[in-house]
């Protein structure tokens, strides 16, 4: 082989490994563990982690609110009132069940 050759030959092989190796960092920084692909579904799933955050914060403040008024500390007649109609099926004397 010839100088000319060997040195063509060279120069390829640097650029189709500078190709290969550019080729794979981009694949790898777009579709990758760590890509730009993940990094937007993280992204959408930290957004609907967030909005189903505070609707459960929501509920606990309810529920904390419905448990503040049947303690003893705290009388709601109206809450009582419902929680025994519903929960034991009490009903007044003056009352009428239509089935």
């Amino acid at each position: 082989m010839t100088r000319s050759n060997r040195s063509s030959l060279g120069v390829f092989t640097f650029f189709a490994v500078a190709f290969a190796l550019s080729a794979y960092f981009t694949f790898a920084a777009v579709q990758g563990d760590f890509g730009l692909f993940k990094r937007v579904e993280i992204q959408a799933e930290s957004e609907e982690l967030r909005l189903d955050l505070a609707r459960l914060q929501g509920e606990i403040s309810q529920m904390e609110n419905l448990t503040q008024r049947l303690s003893d500390d705290y009388l709601d007649l109206d809450l009582l009132d419902e929680q025994a109609r519903s929960v034991l099926g009490l009903l007044r004397s003056d009352e009428i069940v239509i089935h």
